[in-house]
């Protein structure tokens, strides 16, 4: 059985998402002949790197190219490619063909063509799992390449490729393809498998994705199998475990009310459905992020900014140490926890303002009073002889009063309560 993302692979440029302009770049190239050597086509996986690889094979080698360089697809050119027969293009997964015998292989055959104007097209998925010396190989025949020959070189990690061979390469990033386009492209492949989907599975799926077609393809396929023809949300949530939206908006309510029993309850709920917590965290941490934006934007919120950026914050740092939580449930209890008891926490600008406010209101203190030191007599002696003057003795030091305020009940108050919270922002 085909799988979704083979039966709905792009077979034109037009039908490739979220690349516009580096599939326009591709087939200015090709409606010119100015094509390069060697490409470096590099992004996160499922972005569309090897398709686009197959696409610029067959454009090149197609003996029937449209006005928009789009290979026909029913030339025996773009037939065999399509099944994998042809003879003009090569294609080898690095990780698996990563020695220098294997590339010795390709750069042996690459002279030899069908005809003489083919293409001889050299495709490399994940070339960054070549070893040091295959590279080293590779490198003779980029310098010196055969006419008409081409090198598609894909990867999802273009760091460890060697700077002599990324020298030697136009190379093209592709990005993240965006949720809407996700979507769009789940819906026509629904529709025309017969399927009913909810849009909001649409969006549970796409989020799941991250921006890679293939995966939201595959995600799809897991789910429809399961759903029986009809997704719904709920369906979505059941498959990969993922916790109900509506667990943060409970929360939040929880929040807005001091309910310091939601966090235990809501964690049993999770446990004993069998949602992943992990799952749950990465959509706690997206909820705050939602939330900070909305807040930015002047939309309505039981948080106040400076509290959800906090907690924003803390959310992130969090995120590792629940992967790595000897007592992963206790972990998220207590982290459910600080975000109800951030409501009573006084945001640290505000407590320095208050305390300032407060100094500033008590009346100013009255300066010490000096006082004299008091001379000491001289002593004499009847001895009519003469007297030397006695040394003066240690003479004692000024005292000052010191004027001791008495804080009223009120401000005693706020001083324990401002030393509470600074208390409480130190320890987190």
């Amino acid at each position: 059985m085909t799988t979704t993302s083979r039966r709905f692979r792009p077979k034109l440029f037009a039908e490739v998402l979220g690349q516009e302009p580096i599939v326009q770049a591709f087939k200015n190239a090709i409606r010119s002949g100015r094509l390069a050597q060697a490409y470096l086509l590099s992004g996160e996986r499922g972005t569309g790197k090897t398709t686009l690889a197959r696409l610029i094979a067959k454009a090149i080698n197609c003996s029937n190219l449209t006005a928009e360089s789009e290979p026909c697809g029913t030339c025996s050119s773009c037939l065999d490619i399509t099944n994998g027969n042809s003879l003009d293009v090569i294609e080898i997964d690095g990780a698996s063909h990563r020695g220098i015998d294997d590339v010795r292989l390709i750069t042996e055959g690459v002279a030899f063509r069908s005809g003489p104007t083919a293409y001889k097209v050299i495709i490399v998925d994940e070339v960054h799992m070549l070893t040091k010396e295959a590279f080293n190989a590779l490198l003779k025949t980029l310098e010196e390449p055969p006419p008409r020959s081409l090198f598609l070189f894909a990867t999802t990690e273009s760091h460890k490729v060697l700077a002599t061979i990324i020298s030697r390469c136009q190379r093209f990033q592709l990005q993240r393809i965006p949720r809407p386009l996700l979507i769009q492209k789940l819906t026509r492949i629904a529709s025309e498998l017969d399927i009913t989907v909810e849009e909001k599975a649409l969006h549970r799926i796409a989020d799941r994705a991250e921006g890679g077609m293939r995966d939201a393809e595959s995600l799809f396929d897991q789910v429809a199998a399961f759903s029986e023809g009809k997704i719904s949300e709920k369906s979505v949530e059941e498959v990969f475990g993922l916790p109900p939206l509506e667990s943060y908006q409970k929360l939040d309510q929880a929040v807005t009310a001091g309910d310091f029993t939601y966090p235990f309850t809501l964690v049993e709920e999770l446990y004993q459905s069998g949602k992943h917590l992990i799952h749950f965290f990465e959509g706690l941490v997206d909820h705050f992020r939602t939330t900070v934006k909305n807040l930015l934007q002047g939309q309505s919120s039981p948080y106040r900014l400076e509290q959800a950026m906090s907690l924003f914050s803390e959310l992130v740092k969090r995120q590792d140490q629940l992967r790595n939580a000897h007592h992963p449930r206790i972990f998220l209890e207590e982290t459910l926890l600080h975000i109800i008891r951030s409501r009573y926490l006084l945001p640290v600008d505000l407590l320095v303002k208050k305390l300032e406010a407060l100094e500033k209101s008590q009346p100013a203190a009255p300066q010490p009073v000096q006082y004299a030191a008091i001379p000491q007599p001289v002593q004499y002696t009847a001895d009519p002889a003469p007297q030397l003057e006695a040394p003066p003795a240690p003479q004692p030091k000024a005292t000052a009063i010191r004027e001791t305020h008495m804080f009223t009940a009120k401000e005693e108050t706020l001083l324990q309560f401002a030393a509470v919270e600074l208390e409480g922002i130190l320890k987190r």
